[in-house]
């Protein structure tokens, strides 16, 4: 697959491993128009409706695009893969590059920049850009502004696991990865967060924690932290949107990244040995 040029920008990106489905057609980092629909998970009666909806909306000829992006999980097995294979046959049968996205990415950006009022434009000269991240952990901003905040994405996986990450972010930036994305035990997942901001000098600790997604049910567990933050720990449903999840999938595409469409698949993600056997109770 050829590298997307920056003269060549339109991207289509969707995302199915959530409750929403979230598709989404970008010029650059500007969102054109973008479906959002909740279909209890039954999103491949939808998909081909929503992509052939947004390029509609968007003026868009699928003849015109130069890429596509796709949500990799994780998340709902069968949605994965309804994404994964749909972007899979799009690019080859398009001759384009397909980029995938972490799922939890798009769905911790979405509720960190809705929670901080920072609509979708106000990322999209970032797509692309080599100054597109904040500040590394635990440092301050040349200005001398607090550190940035912290971004806990939560897809339940049930029996008390999460499908979950870690990534830092600054207003006007796009986060940055502490942790990479898996199925945790939601109480031992907390515990682990409590000793990473403890061991943190308290001027180097996150301005604020946001916990987002599908928090419903993690909620009690997610406020272990709050004696160590306070008013600075943020619990905020959210659902996953295709402006976000185009965003990271153009920005990938732009800065000239792909992957090869035959290698594309699903990240499953599994729990440790040690922590599968806590959750089946041994």
């Amino acid at each position: 697959m050829s590298e997307v040029s920056k003269s060549t920008k339109y991207t289509l990106a969707f995302d199915s491993s959530t409750a929403s489905l979230a598709v989404a057609v970008m010029n650059g980092g500007d969102l054109l128009a973008e479906r959002n629909i909740t279909a209890e998970r039954n999103h491949s009666v939808h998909l081909i409706t929503a992509i052939e909806e947004a390029l509609g909306e968007a003026g868009v000829r699928k003849s015109e695009l130069s890429g596509i992006a796709a949500g990799v999980g994780p998340g709902s097995y069968t949605g994965i893969r309804i994404a994964v294979t749909t972007a899979k046959t799009l690019a080859w049968s398009m001759a384009l590059p397909v980029a995938g996205i972490s799922s939890l990415a798009a769905l911790g950006l979405g509720g960190w920049a809705e929670g901080t009022d920072q609509p979708p434009a106000a990322f999209a000269a970032l797509a692309g850009s080599p100054a597109r991240q904040g500040t590394a952990a635990g440092e301050q901003a040349a200005d001398g502004s607090a550190p940035a905040e912290w971004i806990i994405p939560l897809v339940d996986a049930r029996r008390g696991q999460v499908y979950t990450a870690l990534f830092e972010a600054a207003p006007g930036k796009l986060p940055r990865r502490l942790e990479p994305d898996g199925i945790r035990l939601m109480e031992r997942w907390t515990a682990a967060l409590a000793g990473r901001l403890e061991a943190l000098a308290p001027e180097a600790r996150p301005s604020a924690v946001w916990f987002t997604g599908e928090t419903a049910l993690h909620a009690e567990a997610a406020e272990a932290l709050r004696p160590l933050l306070g008013g600075r720990l943020q619990i905020r449903p959210h659902l996953l949107q295709g402006a976000w999840a185009g965003l990271l999938g153009a920005d990938r595409l732009l800065r000239g990244e792909s992957d090869e469409v035959h290698s594309l698949v699903p990240n499953y993600t599994q729990l440790s040995e040690a922590e599968a056997n806590l959750a089946r109770g041994k």
